[in-house]
């Protein structure tokens, strides 16, 4: 398994610059951002002449491969919300809004074809989270499900025409975000293969649910890994519980994105169960912590990760105690 990073943490650098301090440290890989005005790759320009092997080549020539394309906002838009939360990715009416965010990922498949980039990872959206909870209207869970089948199945089309996986990230806001509705996606997709997960324990731990399961039971279904992790306070939680509302630096928060390590995903564990179930590609960094620098995480989380990491399964034994 390789130690990626995602460059998104670094957009006010030039991309070269990221490329060689991460490769520096020792990482292996970035996530390279995919959403429009983005500094370190337009999706439109790349597909362009000899743009995308100039690119693979700068990180090639850093000792690096590139993980994955990823393009959150633009993947929200596509099943909402589509109100003012949104118009900074794209103003305009709802069928305005997610005939942009279709668009928009399928030029990003696009982009990861021509780049040789097996994944693209985002989110999937959701037009009202609180629909989680069957009132005022019981079936309006159901109805998400059923634009989710007919936008995204649209795109995933294209996507299998390029080659190339979709892995949404769970999360709150989203309509997956825990192990049921995961699994629930794999069927209203009809297990499609176009669709898995770019797996963050910290988005699992933020709700409670338990990391190590979600690998063991979307097991073929992880694409991609985020290294990040998620502090579960537990002298606020009995205040604020688990998601609670404000700034990320309040001190009465219930929960805070950290660094891996520095929170309550417990990462012996989650490196044991993406071993069993064979997944050996990249496990990406990416810095939300607002407790800690991102030269403090950057540093850190390759130190505390990369020992960690098992580099071969067990081989098994055949000496006498084991006859």
């Amino acid at each position: 398994m390789r130690l990626g990073i995602f460059t998104a943490t670094y957009l006010d650098m030039e991309l070269p610059d990221v490329l060689k301090m991460a490769a520096d440290i020792g990482y292996e890989a970035v996530e390279l951002p995919a959403f429009k005005g983005n500094p370190h790759v337009d999706v439109e320009e790349i597909v362009k002449g000899n743009n995308a092997k100039e690119l693979k080549k700068m990180v090639e020539d850093h000792g690096m491969i590139i993980s994955a394309l990823s393009n959150h906002p633009e993947g929200q838009i596509i099943l909402g919300p589509y109100g003012k939360d949104t118009d900074a990715i794209c103003p305009g009416t709802k069928e305005e809004k997610y005939t942009f965010g279709m668009e928009r990922l399928i030029k990003t498949a696009q982009a990861a074809n021509a780049l040789e980039v097996p994944v693209v990872n985002g989110f999937m959206g959701c037009e009202n989270f609180g629909r989680f909870f069957p009132w005022p209207n019981p079936k309006g869970w159901s109805d998400m499900e059923k634009e989710f089948v007919e936008r995204w199945g649209k795109v995933l089309d294209k996507f299998g025409e390029y080659g190339i996986k979709f892995a949404h990230e769970p999360h709150p806001s989203e309509l997956v975000y825990d192990i049921d509705t995961a699994l629930r996606s794999v069927e209203l997709m009809d297990g499609r293969k176009e669709w898995g997960f770019n797996y963050d324990p910290a988005n699992l731990v933020y709700l409670g649910i338990d990391v190590e399961r979600f690998i063991d039971e979307l097991a073929d279904r992880i694409y991609h890994v985020h290294a990040k992790d998620g502090e579960l306070v537990t002298h606020n939680q009995r205040r604020s519980g688990c998601i609670p509302q404000g700034d990320w630096q309040r001190l009465g928060r219930g929960f805070r994105f950290r660094i891996p390590g520095w929170g309550s995903v417990p990462w012996k564990k989650v490196l044991t169960e993406l071993s069993l179930i064979g997944y050996n590609y990249v496990m990406s960094y990416e810095h939300e912590d607002v407790t800690m620098s991102r030269k403090d995480g950057i540093h850190k989380t390759y130190n505390y990760l990369k020992p960690l990491i098992i580099d071969e399964p067990y081989e098994g034994r055949n000496d006498v105690l084991f006859q």
